[in-house]
């Protein structure tokens, strides 16, 4: 499989750009915005709906696939495209956020990371060589390099130990790798501090990748932060391969951090939001569970045309919710998904009339 990134249009007012990457479940045009798909599906959606969203690449999490119901059994029903009906493109993480995140559960060494799962406190080790076979066995389009990241309060001895330790673990990925339709993408780490961002980004680039993700951020620091630590590792990432910044983020963040030259999102924010009634609309975030809405025979969003949009009143969407019903939360999502993927049309379409950077610098000034 030839798997490539083209660049195909540039934005002269800032680093925003177009592009068009190829994998072995069609192309995906970026900058994309990926929903998360954590245990084989956008949670309260069929895939079809997903795709009539025009959504063209979702994620899915290795370490709970890994779990539940394993990666073994995945690859004998015939992979996870065919296992969860889903046609097109699919990026799984390496767990590595994951395994972290269950911090007293984990210990740290060269070899790997053993942890109890969340689900039985059974014990496990996972490897770099771990991670890319069980990503092999779940045969996404897009896998990870297995990372070591450093949390916010730890000290900046061990956050650079974590960042060193990553290229590391990136190496024996590569060498591990035998799919060569998968696209294997590195995961750039070094918590807040400048001068370990471009560290990790020159020791990363050096070796073969596919494509380069920004990780560890999105864990609570300010957006004048991300936006450092972003400032320090993108001037270093190739121009020739995708840019993936992991975790992120609100719709204002995707313009801002699209004029940052980044390619490739991921979050929950749309999908969580939607199961807690919180949805986006060209006036802002609204929460249909306000009663000022009961009587409200309006669209949710005038300009949208999702189904929630097209067919239903806010009055009926917040009744739905209030009651507990399970067509709100499908509604709901859908309408966010929507939301996003608009977002990022009109990104794209800044970029060809080259005024995304006029568009970021406004958000800036705004403080949105």
């Amino acid at each position: 499989m030839d798997l490539n990134f083209t660049v195909t249009a540039t934005d002269p007012s800032s680093k925003g750009r177009l592009g068009m990457f190829r994998t072995a479940h069609g192309d995906i045009q970026t900058p994309v915005f990926m929903p998360v798909g954590t245990q084989a599906a956008v949670k309260t959606l069929d895939p079809a709906e997903v795709d009539a969203l025009d959504y063209r690449v979702i994620l899915a999490n290795t370490y709970h696939l890994y779990l539940r119901p394993g990666h073994e059994v995945i690859r004998d029903l015939g992979g996870l495209h065919r296992f969860m009906g889903w046609n097109g493109s699919i990026l799984t993480d390496s767990g590595g956020f994951q395994v972290f995140s269950l911090r007293d559960l984990v210990k740290i060494s060269e070899e790997g990371v053993r942890f109890a799962s969340h689900l039985d406190g059974s014990r496990h080790l996972l490897t770099p060589e771990r991670a890319i076979e069980i990503q092999e066995a779940l045969g996404a389009d897009i896998i990870m390099a297995f990372d070591e990241m450093a949390t916010p309060e730890q000290s900046p001895a061990r956050v650079l130990e974590a960042a060193h330790r990553t290229t590391r673990w990136a190496a024996r990925c590569l060498e591990t790798r035998r799919r060569p339709d998968q696209a294997l993408f590195a995961i750039t780490q070094g918590g807040f501090d400048p001068r370990l961002r471009e560290q990790s980004a020159r020791e990363l680039t050096a070796l073969p990748f596919d494509g380069y993700a920004i990780g560890g951020l999105s864990v609570g620091e300010s957006k004048e932060v991300m936006a450092a630590m972003i400032e320090a590792t993108e001037p270093l990432l190739p121009t020739d391969k995708p840019r993936y910044l992991m975790g992120v983020g609100t719709p204002d963040d995707l313009v801002r951090l699209v004029a940052r030259g980044v390619d490739m999102f991921d979050c929950v924010m749309p999908t969580r939001n939607a199961r807690n009634g919180s949805l986006f609309t060209g006036e802002g975030k609204i929460s249909i569970k306000n009663a000022r809405f009961a009587r409200d025979e309006g669209p949710l969003d005038p300009e949208c045309g999702c189904a929630a949009c097209a067919r239903f009143s806010r009055a009926y969407l917040r009744h739905l919710f209030m009651a507990g019903e399970i067509l709100a939360l499908r509604l709901n999502t859908i309408h966010n998904l929507r939301f996003y993927q608009r977002r990022m049309e009109a990104i794209r379409e800044a970029i060809r009339r080259g005024s995304l950077g006029e568009w970021a610098a406004r958000l800036e000034r705004e403080g949105a």
